[in-house]
């Protein structure tokens, strides 16, 4: 399948990860309130983080060694054996101390129903091995199965939510969404490999497994352990405040994720044959296509963050705003980082670099979280992870450019948020003067935003990904 097409599938099926949910969100935030929103953010942090320690770097190096053995049934059984071997041992270790924090922790012991479905969710992404199909790029099936099984879920939450109380239910069913994945592809994964016993070693796996997983464990520290550290130290309706504020963030960054997680392995590709210059082309439009995505989306959600919550969570969520308004650089910051670690570095097999930094960043949030958090709740866990992912980013681009020379664009940034400073003018003016209602406003805005931008991408940035989509058709009009 063409890598056109791949990006087409990830993008679709990254961004149902989050749409689906989304669909059900104004539900469900208007039925449960703010309060058991955040209990239930609060408890899935707490078993996201045991995901990670079980799954470790697996996302990443199982892709990487997928990929390069898929051209050979006996290497391909080997390594999807070695890493299921690998992964089924941690997620043993990590599901026992889940129930020894359950029973120990009184603040998961009041939960001890929800944290038991998270225990389903926690084995049940073992058994998702999406990592698995990415490296055999089969990434149309993994995106019909997925919308098939979040159709099913929106429909059930629909069915069962119906009061305040309901939130173990919700939560329940957000569960089984996994489950229902981890089962059908579990058993479709036979079409491509088998798990051999005889075939398991995990010297090669190994070290990446453990290497990666460090990073993915410490790169959480700026978003899972957050949510979960608020948590602890405020209570859950600071939580449901930040959770809604990034909501709509993580969202929108999923697009972009769906983009760098399928050029990674050809980025692998193109240095693996020492083609550097091809390898730096490819880096130069992902960053384009960030530019151009992330500038517009910032200023329209800083300026309409409050009707923005108004239309996702409904009243009771005013305490989401500011943090919104915080959080939402990130679509750049992150972006950049991304494009630099996972098209940069990660293929370029820096592994160790990438660990470092992101110790540095996590040490950076831990201390800002005990300084902040206590003190400005929702806002101050808004404002660590803004500081940890701007000082990632700048120790991976001084890394990238001592090994490759890959400069940070900062003329070309220059040029795209001075292109939208009228732009941030319009829609200040929209938002601060105008008498329509919120929804109302939100569709001027919008519409103005799509024009303006589209204009801008090609009379004066000549963006060459519109371009070659756009003058085909100005050409057939003529």
């Amino acid at each position: 399948m063409g890598l056109k097409k791949n990006i087409l599938y990830s993008s679709v099926l990254t961004t149902a990860n989050y749409v689906f949910p989304l669909l059900v969100y104004p539900y469900v935030s208007r039925v449960l309130g703010v309060t058991n929103i955040g209990i239930c953010n609060f408890v899935d942090s707490i078993i996201h983080y045991f995901i990670l320690f079980s799954m470790m770097g697996v996302t990443i190096m199982g892709t990487r060694e997928i990929a390069a053995s898929r051209a050979n049934s006996d290497s391909l059984d080997s390594k999807f054996s070695s890493i299921i071997a690998l992964n089924g041992i941690t997620t043993l270790i990590a599901l026992i101390i889940l129930i020894i924090a359950t029973l120990s922790v009184p603040q998961l012991w009041e939960n001890r129903h929800m944290m038991v479905y998270g225990g389903v969710k926690l084995i049940s992404n073992f058994l998702l091995i999406e990592w698995f199909y990415k490296g055999m790029e089969d990434f149309k099936y993994i995106t019909m199965r997925t919308i098939a099984v979040k159709c099913l879920f929106v429909l059930s939450v629909f069915i069962f939510v119906k009061d305040i109380d309901d939130y173990p239910t919700y939560y329940l069913l957000t569960c089984l969404m996994v489950t229902g994945n981890a089962v059908i592809n579990f058993i479709h994964a036979r079409k491509y490999a088998r798990f051999k016993s005889s075939l398991i070693s995990f010297k090669s796996v190994s070290k990446p497994f453990f290497t990666l997983g460090s990073y993915m464990l410490i790169t959480s520290m700026c978003t899972t352990f957050n949510v979960a550290y608020l948590g602890f130290v405020t209570d859950e309706t600071q939580v449901g405040y930040y959770t809604t504020a990034t909501k709509l963030y993580s969202i929108l960054l999923a697009l972009f994720t769906g983009v760098t997680s399928v050029i990674m392995p050809r980025m692998s590709a193109l240095l693996a044959n020492n083609r550097i210059d091809e390898f730096k082309n490819l880096m130069q439009k992902s960053t384009d296509l960030l530019f151009s995505f992330s500038i517009p989306v910032i200023v329209f959600t800083t300026l309409f963050a409050t009707e923005i919550v108004l239309l996702i969570s409904g009243p009771g969520y005013e305490g989401a705003v500011t943090p919104m308004r915080i959080v939402m650089p990130l679509m750049l910051i992150i972006g950049y980082e991304q494009i630099i670690v996972v098209q940069g570095l990660m293929p370029l097999r820096k592994d160790k670099i990438v660990m470092i930094n992101s110790s540095i960043g996590a040490s950076v949030s831990l201390t800002l979280n005990m300084i902040l958090v206590s003190r400005l709740q929702s806002v101050g866990s808004s404002i660590v992870w803004v500081c940890t992912e701007t000082v990632i980013l700048i120790l991976s681009q001084i890394a990238l450019t001592k090994i490759i020379n890959v400069s940070f664009p900062l003329k070309h940034l220059m040029k795209n948020i001075l292109c939208y400073v009228p732009l941030a003018a319009i829609l200040f003016f929209i938002s601060i003067y105008s008498d329509m209602l919120f929804w109302t406003k939100l569709i001027l805005a919008g519409t103005l935003t799509a024009i303006y931008v589209i204009t801008v991408q090609v009379l004066i940035l000549k963006n060459p990904l519109l371009l070659k989509y756009i003058n085909p058709i100005i050409a057939k009009i003529r």
